[in-house]
């Protein structure tokens, strides 16, 4: 799967061509007017979807549509694949219960009941047929290596752990995407994913510790992330003492909160 395609109104039949006439890149403001370059350009809107437990149908067996598979699974979703012939890869996830294998041609009616579809087939046809489907059933499609065939985008993936950068250029140029992706994992080192382990764990006891309203959380969680120890305790594979780092961070400041009320 390439890195690029989510797109709205979903049309039956109806390649997302007009909107790729001529792209511009839209500044990003609140107007929804401005969304929408001089050339009439809409950007893809931004969304992560949770797919733990989730039916999704995947049309093709080959390398492209195992890899696919992988990652879908890694997420938690609940994998069909319709092909004839599967890789050795995915024939075994078959026999393993670990996805469900129709072993035939695409039908239509075989994308009913999932969230999403991806099209991987080498077959323009047949990848048009998963289209048209999705779209009659309103559902998410990716269709590789054809944008016109695709309302929604696989992105290039920046991922430590909790933390996860998408980076698109809406199929401009998926080339560009991996670079900045790169240049993001150098930026964000592996010790980003104890990092963020450890922000959350804190997170979670302020929460659990302190009631009231989110604004009076607010400066607390700003206040352990600018905390150096925390990051520098996460380089070194350290996931944080969360009630050492609650005294020592949080404490003072819910002091000084409770004296300005005295």
């Amino acid at each position: 799967m390439t890195q690029e395609q989510l797109d709205s109104p979903l049309q039956a039949g109806a390649p997302r061509q007009a909107a790729r006439e001529g792209r511009g890149d839209a500044p990003e403001t609140g107007a929804p007017e401005a969304a929408a370059g001089g050339d009439g350009y809409r950007p893809p809107y931004p969304l992560f979807i949770c797919l733990d437990g989730q039916p999704v149908t995947v049309v093709g067996a080959g390398r492209v549509a195992q890899r696919k598979v992988e990652t879908l699974l890694l997420h938690g979703a609940v994998v069909t694949v319709v092909a004839p012939q599967a890789t050795r890869e995915l024939q075994e996830l078959s026999e393993r219960g670990a996805i469900a294998w129709e072993r035939r041609e695409y039908r239509d009616g075989d994308l009913a009941g999932a969230l999403l579809a991806f099209g991987a087939t080498s077959d323009r046809a047949v990848n048009e047929r998963v289209y048209e489907e999705a779209c009659r059933r309103t559902m998410l499609v990716n269709v590789v290596d054809v944008p016109d065939l695709c309302n929604a985008i696989v992105p290039s993936v920046m991922r430590r752990g909790r933390l996860q950068v998408a980076v698109s250029t809406d199929g401009a140029s998926p080339e560009t995407a991996k670079s900045i992706r790169h240049d993001l994992e150098d930026r964000f080192e592996p010790w980003w994913e104890t990092y963020m382990d450890s922000l959350a764990a804190m997170r979670a006891e302020i929460k659990r510790r302190v009631d009231g309203p989110a604004s009076r959380r607010a400066p607390l969680y700003r206040a352990v992330l600018s905390d150096g120890l925390v990051a520098e305790q996460a380089r070194g594979g350290q996931v944080v003492d969360v009630d050492r780092t609650f005294e020592r961070v949080v404490e003072p400041l819910l002091r000084q909160e409770r004296e300005g009320l005295a």
